[in-house]
């Protein structure tokens, strides 16, 4: 007999002759050629006679014949029941402990470092999506997860991944927040001060595209993503801020963006517009809100002062650079109190009247304009108020450019 069979005949002694072809074959998959453990196992079967087609498996107890039409009807049924779309999908399974404890054993015995039971279950099944929906198969990200539970009769679960969206915003309305702000009085969950609404404000950057992919996903939740955010009384001008859009558990996920992105700046015209959506990646969310160190905004602010300042000493202005701030008065029940050191690149300005100027400055990002101007009682050195001797407020605050990250 060749050498090759005696490995053959050896796992064959230890189950008693009952072993199935998908496991025997799989226990092969080193020693013996073929495209699939079937093919394997019948190499085997036609060298030594013998047949393994009724087999009754000691090990896996022919958990490969739950694999059969009734399983891929579930399956079938259980997309249309959710109407989801995919185009990339990944197999998991459920399988007996005991199963998988006799499996190992058998590798183990034998020194064998071969594909696993569970791993020819998923890939099986696997298989059998590709051909029946000519969808692909990715380990990395996919649009959904087939969770197949063979533990007893098969049940199947199809978790649906996050589509993530990509783009930019602009918000030309002051009193909008960038994400939903829950109720101050009872935090979301509704009550005669919101007006049963569970919301501070009645809308944001956030809901006013979310609203929009949730209805066109019928997805189950929105999450906003942004590159920084603006406070609620400031504008986003320019070429916009940089957010990521998840949206969690689409049905839909083939959506035209390029008209959707029309559709939604037009029924939100003169408040938000988005631009540039395009697919992403999870990373991207992580990606927009770390800063890089050439990271810069360029605000554009309103000075008012309580009384008239002198002129001359706007030009001292222009030498900010090193900024210390300690964390703002107003932001403190939110943020970690401590001294940030940011930096002004670029500064000018100009006259308005006696009380009041125009200043647009280029800084890092994570400076705060606001308290640059007012001092904040000290906690922002050097600032405008102290420079210029009177004291001196943001009347308003625009973003002109934000940079990408």
């Amino acid at each position: 007999m060749d050498n090759m069979y005696e490995l053959a005949k050896q796992i064959l002694d230890e189950c008693d002759g009952k072993i199935c072809k998908h496991c025997l074959g799989r226990k092969l998959s080193k020693t013996i050629e073929g495209t699939n453990n079937i093919e394997r196992a019948d190499k085997v079967c036609s060298e030594l006679d013998i047949n393994l087609d009724d087999a009754d498996c000691v090990i896996c107890d022919n958990i490969f014949h739950k694999l059969d039409d009734e399983l891929y009807d579930k399956i079938d049924a259980k997309i249309n029941q959710l109407g989801v779309e995919f185009n990339t999908f990944l197999v998991g399974s459920q399988i007996p402990k005991d199963i998988q404890k006799r499996d190992e054993e058998l590798s183990e015995k034998f020194g064998l470092n071969v594909e696993t039971i569970k791993k020819e279950v998923n890939r099986l099944i696997g298989l059998g999506i590709w051909e029946k929906y000519d969808k692909d198969a990715e380990f990395e990200k996919q649009d959904i997860v087939f969770n197949i539970d063979l533990t007893d009769n098969p049940k199947v679960r199809i978790q649906i991944n996050p589509l993530y969206i990509e783009g930019k915003y602009n918000k030309f309305q002051r009193g909008i927040p960038q994400t939903k702000w829950p109720c101050s009085k009872c935090k979301g969950r509704g009550c005669d001060e919101c007006n049963g609404t569970g919301k501070q404000y009645p809308e944001s950057v956030e809901e006013l595209i979310s609203e929009h992919f949730l209805k066109l996903t019928k997805g189950k939740e929105a999450k906003f993503h942004g590159a920084g955010r603006e406070d609620i009384d400031v504008l986003m001008l320019g070429s916009g801020r940089q957010f990521v859009l998840e949206i969690k558990e689409p049905k839909i996920r083939n959506l035209d963006l390029a008209k959707l992105e029309s559709e939604i700046n037009e029924i939100n015209k003169g408040k938000t517009a988005y631009h540039n959506l395009k697919l992403c990646e999870r990373p991207r969310k992580a990606q927009i809100k770390q800063s890089s160190p050439d990271a810069y905004k360029v605000y554009n602010a309103i000075v008012k002062c309580g009384e008239a300042y002198d002129a001359d000493k706007l030009e001292k202005l222009l030498e900010l650079n090193e900024i210390h701030q300690q964390t703002p008065i107003r932001v403190l029940r939110r943020r970690t109190d401590m001294v940030r050191i940011k930096h002004v690149i670029d500064l000018s300005y100009e006259i308005i009247d006696d009380l009041t100027f125009s200043m647009q400055i280029k800084t890092e990002g994570g400076l705060y304009i606001k308290e640059l101007i007012s001092g904040d009682d000290g906690r922002s050195q050097p600032n405008v108020s102290e420079i210029l001797g009177v004291d001196a407020v943001c009347e308003q605050l625009d973003v002109i450019e934000v940079s990408e990250k």
